[in-house]
């Protein structure tokens, strides 16, 4: 019997069409990968809806789903437990992350406007969200490559279903590299903070393996992505394995949720295609999974050979420069060095400053930021004269990696100790490290006060007009050594 839901969906498909824009996409793989009528292929996705044993979700924001992509015939149960989840929910939009199966593109398209067709309709785009995405991003739109691939289409019909009232927001990868992924869940990040957005990313598992080789080599993904080790499944995926096909969208949707929280998976199915549609000698892995995060404070994504790692790059930068040798050959193997984060590098000489130069936002790369600011800090700190190279093995260096500015409102929010500070009023600025009033012991007011100096403005101009951040900061060093950072 015909189920309320499908009942409605085959209504509004019956209803007059508006006129949709130009850009909207045709629906390729009906007939192949899902059925391309519309009351039929309701009721498959209703019926494998109704065959999900139900979940509770679990504690915490959901940000994203992994989903597989295959036809329905295979792939159509795993799909739904995931979909289960968010049924007639009132998210906004979903930002669906494909990955391209027929060529390649470099980074990622953003299909900007107008719908995706299926037999239940056209999935409208939210054009305002995928411009932030793409603005924030860089990222452009390759027609092309839309047309031909079909990891995103066949996520539509489920969104349709379970979220009629949702935009999408299309995105295809390309070549999962180290920057293409930071890059995107970077801006993510950014861009769907604070909004009603979930994330759905689209891949299936190993590929064409026998049953008991395809089973372990995804009980090792599956693992893996529970760790949220988004390093060594980058190392995997840029060496070829054959673990996922759109490992660079999951790559990015970890540290998105990452980047959101204390970040947990839930493995809501597993199977592989012998079980639905094909023989045991050569099976595809499929998983349902769900992202959560506790809150929305960013994480820290250092690790300790990362520190060592820019410490090196920062002196290394310094020496090339001074001795005219051109910048460092440096390619980052570890993708804490593509976050992007605002970055402040000091230099010491027996105890006293030598050059302190940053950057408050980002700028780019975390490792390219530090490049840049450590040769700032060595001849562009006006303070001081250029350090030469003959002086640079006396030299300390330390990097202050920054958490966002936050700003607030009551300066008894600033703690000496945890936060750095800075205050702003026109067009004047001055930004003290979270080290300064403890190697100073300064209080809390003499650090206020000190700040508005630093930015050039009456020393009790916190209490009037002035605007005031604060940010949280990464600290390390080559070697311990008394510091007066400014």
């Amino acid at each position: 019997m015909r189920t309320p839901l499908v009942s409605l969906i085959l209504l509004i498909l019956f209803l007059p069409m508006v006129a949709f824009s130009q850009h909207n996409r045709a629906a390729v793989y009906a007939g192949q990968f899902y059925d391309q009528r519309p009351q039929v292929l309701a009721e498959q996705i209703e019926l494998f809806l109704e065959q999900v044993k139900k979940k509770s979700r679990k504690t915490g924001n959901l940000r994203a789903l992994i989903v597989p992509h295959a036809g329905y015939s295979c792939s159509g149960a795993v799909a739904a437990s995931a979909y289960k989840l968010i049924e007639n929910l009132d998210y906004k939009t979903v930002v669906i992350v494909g990955t391209i199966h027929r060529g390649n593109i470099a980074g990622c398209s953003i299909y900007p406007e107008g719908g995706y067709e299926t037999p239940l309709g056209i999935a409208q785009i939210d054009k305002i969200l995928a411009q932030k995405i793409a603005e924030d991003s860089g990222f452009g739109y390759n027609p092309a490559a839309h047309r031909a691939e079909h990891s995103i289409e066949v996520q539509v019909p489920f969104i349709q279903m379970v979220l009629p009232q949702a935009k999408i927001v299309p995105i295809l990868m390309g070549h999962p590299t180290q920057e293409t992924v930071l890059t995107l869940a970077n801006s993510l990040t950014r861009i769907l903070s604070g909004t009603n957005t979930l994330v759905v990313v689209s891949t299936d598992l190993s590929h064409y393996y026998s049953k008991s080789k395809a089973n372990a080599i995804d009980a090792q993904t599956i693992t893996l992505l529970k760790s949220f080790d988004t390093n060594t499944l980058l190392e995997k995926l840029q060496r070829g394995e054959n673990i996922m096909c759109g490992g660079g969208g999951v790559a990015a949707s970890l540290l998105y949720t990452k980047k959101m929280g204390s970040a947990s998976l839930d493995l809501l199915q597993y199977a592989d295609s012998s079980m639905t549609c094909g023989s045991p000698s050569e099976v595809v892995g499929y998983m349902a999974a769900a992202l959560y995060s506790e809150n929305s404070q960013p994480e820290e994504t250092l690790r300790e050979e990362d520190k060592k790692d820019l410490l090196r790059l920062a002196r290394t930068s310094i020496n090339n420069f001074l001795k005219k040798k051109g910048g460092p050959e440096y390619s980052p193997e570890s993708s804490g060095l593509l976050i992007e984060r605002g970055v402040f590098v000091t230099l010491t000489k027996d105890g006293t400053l030598r050059g302190c130069i940053g950057f408050t936002r980002p700028v780019a790369p975390l490792y390219q930021t530090v490049i840049q600011a450590a040769v700032f800090a060595a001849v562009r700190d006006t303070r001081f004269k250029p350090v030469t190279a003959a002086e640079l093995r006396s030299i300390n260096i330390e990097i202050s990696v920054l958490t966002p500015l936050q700003k607030i409102n009551d300066p008894m929010l600033v703690t000496v100790g945890k936060h750095g500070l800075f205050i702003s009023r026109d067009t004047r600025g001055g930004l003290l490290l979270p080290q300064v009033p403890v190697e100073n012991h300064w209080t809390r007011l003499t650090f206020l006060e000190q700040a508005c100096l630093k930015a050039g403005l009456p020393k009790d101009a916190w209490k009037s007009g002035a605007a005031l951040y604060i940010f949280e900061a990464t600290i390390f060093h080559e070697q311990r050594s008394s510091k007066k950072t400014l």
